[in-house]
């Protein structure tokens, strides 16, 4: 992968996956350290404070996960706050900014500060664990823990026994490499691990954020894609629920067919009484600006609680009563706002 906004993009479901499994992610990638952990006690996501450390320290657009402060088992510091990165491309500063975070960290908040990354890169040679500055005698810098998924090459069959989320997670990534050009095989494997989502008995919360990641990650042909979401729904039906088939990912395309369809009907019984072709076009042509804004406004929705978490009950009745202008306001204020009341203020 290469450090573009595709690279970018894939990063971003990790976010979510890894806030609804933190210990999970914990223990699977970084096992000593899950040891050391206090898991009884409450452990809080810092993003806000996260996205201040970035901003303050002027280093421009990163990659930057998590920031989670946790408990540490025993004595010594109570608090510890854990830095997660996941990579997905090799960059030649990344020691460095490891290094930079780290200590505008411990300096803001004069604590302890673990820095973890987890690398899903295409180089089996590039590990970078450590960053050093000496002069005249006087030395600095970090050595950090690194989990590189391309370790796992070999494990596959393993991983997908395991019971720890982030190893299927890790399968994923494995076999989206393994078949970058065979889209057959992808679609057998995707739907090989969306069958392991259902055999877990997890709750529908987890099963959505892991198939945002299993779906990200393993695209496929637009052919193969609908005979997956085929199989899906047979699979929800034996078991009587409607886990990913509740998925936003294909909201507009469903809700442009359900608004034409909608909009026909409405057409025909508007023609029976003002004219058959009159009423069709009118109602074709409501019908699929309805279905326009419904899509936007998942989408709206879907990215707004990427960033900001579980949206409270009157911003959602607010997107489901706007309109594709303000829609559109509102999805463009996401891309720089700190909080949900500057994507509304005004408004």
């Amino acid at each position: 992968m290469t450090s573009t906004p595709a690279a970018e993009q894939y990063d971003s479901p990790w976010k979510g996956a890894l806030e609804e499994a933190f210990p999970e992610f914990i223990a699977f990638y970084f096992p000593d350290a899950h040891r050391r952990i206090d898991w009884c006690r409450e452990h809080v996501f810092l993003d806000q404070e996260l996205r201040q450390v970035v901003r303050d320290a002027e280093l421009g657009r990163r990659f930057v996960d998590k920031l989670v402060r946790v408990t540490r088992l025993g004595g010594g510091e109570e608090w510890v706050y854990v830095h997660v990165e996941v990579q997905g491309s090799r960059e030649t500063a990344f020691a460095k900014r490891m290094f930079v975070y780290n200590y505008r960290l411990f300096d803001r908040y004069d604590r302890p500060v673990a820095s973890f990354a987890v690398l899903a890169d295409d180089d089996p040679g590039w590990r970078p664990q450590q960053f050093r500055i000496e002069a005249f005698g006087c030395r600095t810098g970090i050595r950090f823990p690194v989990a590189k998924l391309l370790d796992h090459a070999g494990e596959v069959d393993a991983l997908l026994t395991n019971a720890n989320p982030f190893a299927l997670v890790t399968a994923a990534h494995l076999l989206t490499r393994q078949t970058r050009h065979d889209p057959a095989a992808r679609f057998r494997a995707k739907r090989r691990l969306v069958h392991l989502l259902y055999e877990r008995s997890w709750s529908k919360r987890r099963v959505l954020r892991l198939f945002s990641v299993l779906d990200w990650m393993m695209r496929l042909p637009k052919s193969l894609e609908t005979k997956l979401w085929q199989d899906i729904e047979d699979i929800e039906g034996e078991r009587k629920v409607r886990y990913v088939t509740s998925v936003e990912r294909l909201a507009i395309e469903r809700g442009l067919q359900k608004g034409m369809q909608q909009g026909m009907q409405q057409g025909m019984q508007q023609g029976m009484q003002q004219g058959l072709e009159k009423g069709l076009e009118k109602g074709m042509r409501q019908g699929l600006e309805k279905g326009i804004v419904k899509g936007e406004g998942t989408i709206l929705r879907r990215q707004l609680t990427r960033r900001f978490g579980p949206l409270p009950q009157d911003i959602l009745d607010r997107i489901a009563g706007a309109d594709a202008a303000q829609l559109e306001t509102w999805a463009d204020r996401v891309i720089d706002a700190m909080s949900l009341d500057e994507v509304f203020a005004g408004d």
